[in-house]
């Protein structure tokens, strides 16, 4: 008998739910369907291979970190953008240390796409509608010049991540934090928008 389509669903909580409380190295195959109440034909039939569907679920883990920063921002009277991006990040270092099994697994995602055409289309379809949303949270704008800003700051985002999982006092945050950007800013051309810029 073919497992029944909700099995996805249940596979991809499931797999979140070991994401936060083991390390990477125990998120099995079988420690996912026993999370998941499921058997272990139905990752292959809905995913291909476990490494897809820790995968997929690290995406929706992902976005759903976002969705946590923007209730955040929802309760606050916060207008600029700047305001927005200092709440987002004090948000990010309040909810870091939670998330830290989804980033470490990410950052596995992100070296088996190396190998993986499947993994590497997941996580870049990942990072494709995660701008537009970051954008939207931050209120950067939805043209292209606010793609692209959200798009920085995603990067800014993620490698700070990444080093913080290697050593916690790679960390950047609070004053800190808006004082290297605010170096970084000055240190940036400033160079005038073309007529081009503004038609868009």
């Amino acid at each position: 008998m073919s497992p029944q389509p909700s099995n996805r669903s249940n596979l991809i909580e499931g797999t979140l739910r070991c994401l936060e409380r083991l390390p990477p190295e125990r998120v099995t195959a079988r420690a996912i369907t026993e999370e998941s109440d499921a058997n272990l034909a139905s990752i292959a039939y809905h995913f291909g291979s476990k490494d897809n569907l820790v995968t997929e679920a690290v995406v929706v883990g992902l976005d759903r970190w976002l969705e946590e920063i923007a209730d955040a921002l929802s309760d606050l009277d916060v207008r600029t953008p700047r305001q927005r991006l200092r709440t987002a990040f004090a948000a990010i270092e309040t909810t870091r240390e939670r998330h830290e099994g989804l980033a470490r697994n990410f950052l596995g995602a992100l070296s088996r796409a190396q190998h993986s055409a499947q993994i590497q289309e997941v996580l870049s379809d990942g990072f494709r509608h995660t701008r537009p949303n970051v954008a939207a949270v931050l209120d950067l704008g939805s043209d292209h010049v606010g793609g692209d800003a959200a798009g920085l700051i995603h990067a800014l985002f993620v490698g700070l991540l990444f080093q913080t999982l290697l050593a916690p006092d790679l960390a950047i945050e609070g004053e800190r934090m808006e004082l290297g950007l605010a170096r970084l800013r000055r240190a940036l051309p400033n160079r005038p928008t073309s007529r081009r810029s503004r038609r868009q």
